[in-house]
């Protein structure tokens, strides 16, 4: 198997290029780690439900562009990304939102972000390595670098294009909120037919940070996306993504509560049919006093369609009063779908409050009988259904705004989506 894995690596880094000069000693230590680790292959234990063999093949598979209406509507910094390359046209300023915002491949030694790029990657690979972050953080020539330094007057949207079937991208963000600060950062679209997409955030002490994403419904996307985030002393993290279709998804998450009384929530909800693999795999760590995690995934599958969980609450020795949820759930709407949920906890701590669940069941045949019995056409029964099991991890969206339009748009496709 190791022989296999190199073989693999040296295969893709042979159509890899230069490595970028920004971030050179980071970049190098990255190359290294991921050399001595190899890539990954179905035989890992955290990959044992998900082939990685998409993602890490020389030659990018063929995709079919979808624009995707994504944030349209909100009042929004939009940084648009088509096929992986920075689009100043279709841009707006990248410094009217009232942060600081630099393009990755316009940075230079001595931007902020140097001390910052690739560290929590790399802080990330412990205990579970991840070479496939390690890769783009090698060799990612593109991203933002987004430094906040008070209330940013507006989110930022990252806008993902493709327009080429066969586009093979590598996308790497460092987010920093600072002390007090705040901003939202939204992101759309597939991104590519293969899609490589690290972001490493650092959230400052009684800073937050919002994190919404949309997926775009490329039917044929394989996309990998990794969320590295470090959470200060009473700092707030939340994320939530929205995926609709793809070949293979998988959004890792690992995140560490560093710092006494933090708030860290990660959630999804997920809509696959047919050639759907769609993999969550968060990891989050506990190392402070008084803090909260809360991890809610919700996946709605048919047609044959695989959902994957694989969620992970790790309390330090020291880190006492956690308190860490963990709940995944599966709606199979036929009985050729399936989901595979791998809940876990370990803990070092004896004052903690931490409890993880999962469950998969098919739609509630006494409540649709009840919606019909009151005049409800039994697909649009099927769909209000389907939309509250999807609320709780779409309530853990806090702006108002978003969250409706992002509920419009769920409507909107599962009327797409169902006969």
């Amino acid at each position: 198997m190791v022989e296999a894995k190199q073989a693999a690596l040296a295969a893709l880094l042979a159509g890899l290029g230069d490595m970028p000069a920004f971030a050179g000693a980071a970049r190098a230590a990255a190359l290294a780690r991921v050399q001595g680790q190899g890539l990954p292959v179905k035989r890992d234990e955290y990959w044992r439900y998900s082939d990685p063999s998409r993602l890490t093949t020389p030659q990018a598979k063929a995709g079919v562009a979808v624009e995707d209406a994504g944030f349209e509507g909100i009042d929004a910094l939009r940084i648009v990304f088509v096929d992986g390359v920075f689009d100043a046209g279709a841009s707006d300023d990248l410094g009217s939102a009232g942060v600081e915002i630099t393009l990755l491949s316009k940075a230079g030694g001595d931007h902020w972000a140097g001390a910052d790029f690739g560290v929590l990657e790399a802080e990330g690979q412990v205990p579970v390595a991840r070479p496939l972050a390690g890769l783009n953080t090698a060799f990612a020539a593109e991203g933002v670098l987004i430094r906040a330094t008070g209330a940013a007057s507006r989110p930022v949207a990252l806008v993902h294009r493709q327009t080429r079937a066969d586009s093979d991208v590598m996308l790497h963000h460092v987010i920093r909120v600072e002390e007090g600060a705040s901003l939202t950062l939204l992101e759309s679209g597939t991104g590519g037919a293969r899609f490589n997409h690290v972001a490493e955030v650092l959230v400052g002490e009684g800073a937050a940070f919002h994190h919404i994403r949309v997926q775009g419904r490329d039917e044929a996307r394989a996309a990998l996306t990794h969320l590295f985030a470090r959470v200060g002393a009473e700092g707030l993290f939340k994320s939530f993504t929205l995926t609709m279709n793809g070949s293979l998804t998988r959004n890792e998450a690992i995140l560490t509560l560093a710092g006494d009384d933090g708030v860290a929530h990660v959630a999804g909800a997920a809509i696959g049919d047919g050639a759907f693999h769609h993999d969550d795999t968060v990891f989050v760590t506990h190392q402070a006093l008084r803090c909260e995690s809360r991890q809610v995934y919700k996946k709605v599958l048919k047609g044959g369609a695989v959902g994957v969980f694989q969620g992970k609450i790790l309390v330090k020795q020291g880190a006492q009063k956690t308190d860490g949820y963990q709940i995944s759930q599966s709606l199979l709407l036929d009985d050729d779908s399936q989901f595979l949920a791998k809940p876990e906890l370990e803990i070092y701590a004896d004052d903690v409050k931490c409890s993880h669940g999962s469950t998969s069941g098919a739609i509630d045949e006494t409540a649709l009988f009840y919606l019909q019995s009151r005049g409800v056409p039994e697909p649009v029964a099927r769909h209000l259904l389907i939309l509250a099991f999807l609320a709780d991890a779409m309530a853990e969206i806090e702006d108002e705004a978003i969250a409706e339009h992002l509920g419009s748009l769920l409507r909107r496709w599962q009327g797409m989506a169902e006969d």
